[in-house]
């Protein structure tokens, strides 16, 4: 008993400084056990008696409540240590990855701030938000809740829909495809899906190719199926961005004119703020038919007609990516989802899965709205078998970062002179190079700066003036589904892809966020952030 109340204190305390800590109160009590102990001893010792053992008493009962007290002790000591251990921070991985993020402490704490704005104006339930420069993750942090019912607060490891950036996911698939002779961008889709009819626009025949597809080329819809209302809708936008008509010379005409342009100005300010409202009313965003492959789920829009000609008129459209995960499939010659869950399992993004419902996954977000009332509620059920490719996916902030700090190093590994003892990129250079290069007749919604390239948005470096604004060179891409919204950007170091080959990629900032309401832009937070802790990597490098 003795020696097992000297190594007592060895056994609960382990090796970590969370753990020493937090044991005192238990070494303490070990402590008193053993003072106790040595007190009674004595006591014994002087009476000179020796304790009388009978068949009834056979131990004495101070000694025996002394050694239950004692296992009691000991019992707890031992259980608090399994669970010290599992918390320990002191591991090797941890203590670099937390020395690391202390050079970006003030970039940190002002990026909260931004990020606690944007849940405030946004009424968000949980929003997180993970960060990394040059390759590393320095910050990653849950705000809110993941699941308002249970009170289950929001962490790293909260999984959520991530929405359109489904679609860099895709591209990449394709990328990798294409880099193995298995795609053709150019050939007509047919080659691949016999079972997407040839198309007309206007009674001439035209083709669509998987390039159309990955930039929103192809004239194929969205969620609108009216073809006309897009076109005018696209026409009044192009409008309101003319002069307005001269005025009469007549005052009293003038003021019977001044409401009605008063009144059609809120109306457009109206339009423009309700965009997503709007497009979050189409019916195909609440579909609960399940899709039991690809190819059936082109029945929704494959006999549809085009909205535009291919290849003249940018028309997002997430059906195009469902039409592309059908080549990618027949390219393959395998399941779209085996040929994806494959290639998160090569890159390392083990968190990343279907938007499946019935299987069980651990650290799933709940997913919420406003009502007509302003209300926070549960979003409907909804099955989006229909548009894996487009926006279909379950993420972690971890596996996004994994994902574009892989983009990122394939793409600078282009600028390097030299690369011998490096590995080799997810994607050759070559052909991130092309992903991230923009194409022309596009745009984006979040970024009126950008073209869209292949899966991204991606935003030239341009300074117009001098002392003006400079713009830097980043790519993005954002997500807006049922209950949630999503963005995940790059923004390469403008120093890092040289011949110099002491700054190895991938050199840039990954930021990406994702919460649980929809309707929520992301993009221009993001890129705040990003600028902060770009910021923050220079003055680093500076001083060292």
């Amino acid at each position: 008993m003795s020696r097992l109340l000297c190594l007592s204190r060895g056994l609960i305390g382990t090796q970590c400084k969370f753990s020493v800590q937090k044991s005192e109160p238990f070494a303490s009590l070990l402590i008193s056990r053993v003072k106790f102990r040595d007190q009674l001893m004595k006591r014994l010792i002087s009476t000179g008696r020796r304790p009388v053992i009978t068949p009834d008493n056979n131990r004495h009962p101070v000694l025996w409540l002394f050694g239950i007290g004692t296992g009691f002790v000991l019992a707890l000591g031992l259980k608090y240590r399994d669970s010290a251990s599992e918390r320990c921070e002191c591991i090797a991985p941890k203590t670099h990855r937390a020395q690391t993020a202390s050079k970006y402490t003030a970039a940190i704490e002002t990026s909260r701030d931004l990020l606690q704005r944007i849940q405030d104006e946004v009424g968000a339930p949980g929003m997180v938000i993970g960060v990394s420069v040059d390759g590393s993750h320095v910050w990653c942090e849950g705000v809110g809740y993941s699941d308002l019912e249970n009170r289950v607060p929001c962490g790293p490891d909260t999984v959520m829909r991530i929405a359109s950036i489904s679609k860099p996911l895709t591209a990449a698939a394709v990328a990798r495809l294409w880099e193995d002779g298995k795609i053709d961008l150019d050939a007509p889709v047919q080659k691949y899906v016999p079972e997407f009819p040839q198309k007309r626009y206007e009674g001439e025949g035209v083709t669509i190719t998987p390039r159309m597809l990955l930039s929103h080329l192809s004239g194929i819809r969205h969620y609108e199926k009216d073809g006309k209302k897009v076109r005018e809708d696209r026409e009044k936008a192009k409008r309101l961005l003319k002069p307005p008509e001269k005025k009469e010379e007549k005052s009293s005409e003038e003021n019977k004119e001044k409401p009605k342009a008063e009144d059609s100005s809120a109306k457009s300010k109206e339009a423009k703020g309700g965009l997503r409202k709007k497009e979050f009313e189409q019916e195909e965003y609440y579909l609960k038919d399940n899709f039991e492959n690809v190819i059936q789920a082109l029945d929704l829009f494959k006999d549809d007609l085009l909205i535009f000609k291919p290849g003249s008129t940018f028309l997002y459209s997430t059906h195009a990516y469902t039409l592309l995960s059908a080549v990618v499939e027949r390219a393959a010659g395998q399941r779209f989802l085996d040929h994806m869950m494959k290639m998160f399992q090569e890159l390392g993004m083990l968190n990343t899965v279907p938007d499946e419902n019935d299987p069980i996954i651990y650290n799933r977000s709940r997913f919420y709205h406003f009502n007509k009332k302003g209300r926070v509620v549960n979003c409907p059920y909804v099955d989006n078998s229909y548009k894996w490719a487009g926006g279909g996916f379950l993420s972690t902030v971890g596996d996004l970062l994994v994902f574009g700090n892989a983009l990122l190093y394939s793409y600078q590994m282009a600028g390097l002179k030299n690369t011998d003892g490096l590995l080799p990129g997810f994607l050759k250079p070559h052909t991130a190079k092309a992903v991230w290069a923009p194409v022309d007749k596009t745009d984006a919604s979040w970024d009126k700066d950008g073209l869209y390239a292949q899966g991204w948005l991606v935003v030239e470096k341009r300074q117009k003036y001098g002392q003006c604004r400079s713009r830097r060179h980043y790519v993005s891409h954002t997500g807006g589904a049922v209950g949630a919204s999503s963005v995940l950007l790059v923004l390469p170091s403008e120093s890092g892809h040289t011949a110099n080959q002491m700054q190895l990629p991938p050199q840039g900032v990954v930021v990406t966020i994702i919460t649980n309401m929809q309707s929520v832009g992301l993009n221009t937070t993001a890129l705040k952030i990003a600028q902060e802790f770009d910021k923050a990597r220079d003055e680093e490098t500076a001083s060292t």
